[in-house]
């Protein structure tokens, strides 16, 4: 089984649209006011907008990066607001935090190996 597609609620759609295009995210539907769905620029993951009001609820979305910091500068000069650069965090995932829109949490990350490898790895007898 593998992760495919998230979808997270925002208020305005419109506001959604302009903020993941310019995190790199190409269009696929574009059925606003309703609903967007994009593929991710690497891989074949997609990701989708839902209107609705209870826009920030808990969500967090990851967006795995291998030019994280890079990326970084690039949507700082863009005018992407993050909550800081990124950082080395104790998990061994590099991460820079954001905010879209609609409050919903969005982590840029690069995590090598250590996203489905890391040292403490539960080792199975399968």
């Amino acid at each position: 089984m593998k992760l495919n597609h998230v979808t997270v609620t925002l208020p305005d759609l419109d506001e959604g649209w302009t903020f993941y295009r310019a995190l790199g995210l190409m269009p696929v539907v574009d059925a606003r006011p309703n609903y967007v769905r994009f593929v991710c620029p690497d891989g074949e993951s997609t990701f989708s907008l839902h209107k609705g009001d209870d826009a920030g609820t808990g969500t967090t979305v990851y967006f795995e990066c291998d030019d994280l910091d890079d990326r970084y500068q690039r949507l700082v000069s863009d005018g992407i607001v993050f909550s800081g650069p990124p950082q080395d965090q104790s998990w061994l995932w590099r991460e820079a935090e954001l905010f879209d829109p609609g409050g919903n949490r969005i982590l840029l990350y690069f995590a090598g190996q250590n996203r489905v490898n890391p040292p403490w790895r539960i080792k199975t007898s399968e």
